[in-house]
């Protein structure tokens, strides 16, 4: 199983992060779980300044940004090979 965090605030492009996220790991066919981490402090944790960031299997791949649905394939078919 795939850990997926979103860190934010709940903000729309969190939101849209969410989404992207979902649909990237539904369509991958991944057994995937997507945890929204909105607490201050525990976003501090993973040393993310700028938000919407998404973390896979606790490794922060993007903050600041919303990243392209291809980039999260690649990220996620990445954090599969190392399992």
């Amino acid at each position: 199983m795939v850990i997926i965090k979103i860190l934010g605030s709940g903000c729309a492009n969190c939101k849209r992060l969410e989404v992207i996220a979902r649909k990237v790991s539904e369509e991958m066919g991944l057994e995937a779980q997507v945890i929204k981490v909105m607490d201050y402090a525990d976003i501090m944790n993973y040393n993310v300044l700028t938000t919407p960031a998404l973390v896979i299997n606790e490794e922060v791949v993007s903050s600041g940004r919303i990243p392209a649905a291809s980039e999260v394939h690649d990220w996620l078919e990445k954090a599969m090979a190392k399992k």
